[in-house]
């Protein structure tokens, strides 16, 4: 178990790495000049070449990859263009409203998704397993944003049950928090509970035709125990697994319904950082989200240990 955990840890240090190096690249991959993006159509030449000694493309390319890894090592991520504020501490100011509408977002689709796919599975060819399916195809098709403004209308204009737009820290109190993220959790969380509850009712169907369950039904167990206690537990492989794959969704969707909701989050912070050419921002941002989703991905195979004890060899 301890040299399946080290192997694990230390396979995420080349991706990692690989990950840098395309962050990094994003500068370089950028169309046109980015010196000259950044100082605009009114600027001199003078002004292009500052920016371009401030961005290091007047070095060469490793040189300038070295000195922007060695910084990241050590918690830098450069300052921005516009603000001249460290990168960290701009991320630091809006990290809270993008982790606590991810962690709801994961809290409300799991507990949604999973007893939807076992009862769909449960109750396969019948109305209830129909409107899972039809629920979950709605979910894939219909754009986060498109969710997101029916919702505000309906929830926040029509009835005025819940404010429109905006953010409450969680210091200020859970309902008031709660109020304002619960829209935007349910937008994000529609397409990550449809892709949940399709993989667990195909993974549950197959369980459900094993041996032992045929087993555990002829020796009287109930219901209820069948399905969460013995076939749910053999099923959780694939499922752990794509909950850990829809953390991208989350990430990409928190950009949309940050945007819709107005939340000063990380997404917001991207969104600005892009139309302004921030670069510097562009990449802490974007590795941050890399690393997050690297780490998120080992805690998912260190996690299938303790359902399968097999992979543990």
């Amino acid at each position: 178990m301890f040299a399946y955990v080290v192997r694990r840890v230390l396979a995420t240090i080349p991706v990692m790495g690989l990950v840098a190096l395309f962050v990094f690249s994003l500068l370089y991959l950028a169309p046109g000049d980015p010196a000259a993006v950044i100082a605009g159509d009114q600027a001199t030449p003078q002004d292009v070449e500052r920016i371009r000694a401030s961005l290091g493309l007047d070095r060469p390319y490793l040189v300038r990859f070295g000195e922007w890894f060695f910084r990241i090592l050590q918690g830098d991520l450069g300052l921005s263009i516009f603000t001249n504020l460290p990168v960290t501490t701009m991320i630091a100011q809006r990290i809270e409203p993008t982790l606590s509408l991810m962690i709801l977002t994961l809290i409300l689709a799991i507990s949604i998704a999973v007893p939807m796919g076992v009862i769909a599975a449960w109750k396969q060819g019948t109305l209830i397993d129909r409107a899972v399916m039809g629920f979950a195809v709605l979910g894939f098709s219909v754009p986060v944003f498109v969710v997101g403004y029916v919702l505000a209308y309906i929830f926040a204009l029509e009835l005025d049950w819940l404010p429109v737009q905006g953010y409450t820290p969680f210091a200020r109190g859970f309902v008031p928090w709660l109020q304002n993220l619960i829209l935007p959790a349910i937008a994000l969380g529609g397409v990550y509970i449809a892709l949940i509850a399709r993989i667990t009712r195909a993974t549950m169907l197959e369980v459900l035709q094993q041996d032992y369950i045929r087993t555990a039904r002829a020796k009287g167990a109930n219901q209820s125990s069948i399905l969460f206690l013995h076939a749910l537990k053999n099923a959780a492989v694939p499922i752990v697994t794509v909950i850990g794959i829809g953390i991208a969704l989350l990430i990409g969707g928190a950009v949309v319904t940050e945007s819709v909701f107005a939340i000063p989050g990380l997404g917001r912070l991207t969104v600005d950082a892009i139309l302004r050419r921030d670069y510097p921002v562009i990449q802490g941002v974007v590795l941050l989200f890399s690393f997050v989703y690297v780490l998120v991905n080992l805690a998912i195979d260190l996690a299938y240990t303790l359902f399968d004890p097999r992979i543990r060899y």
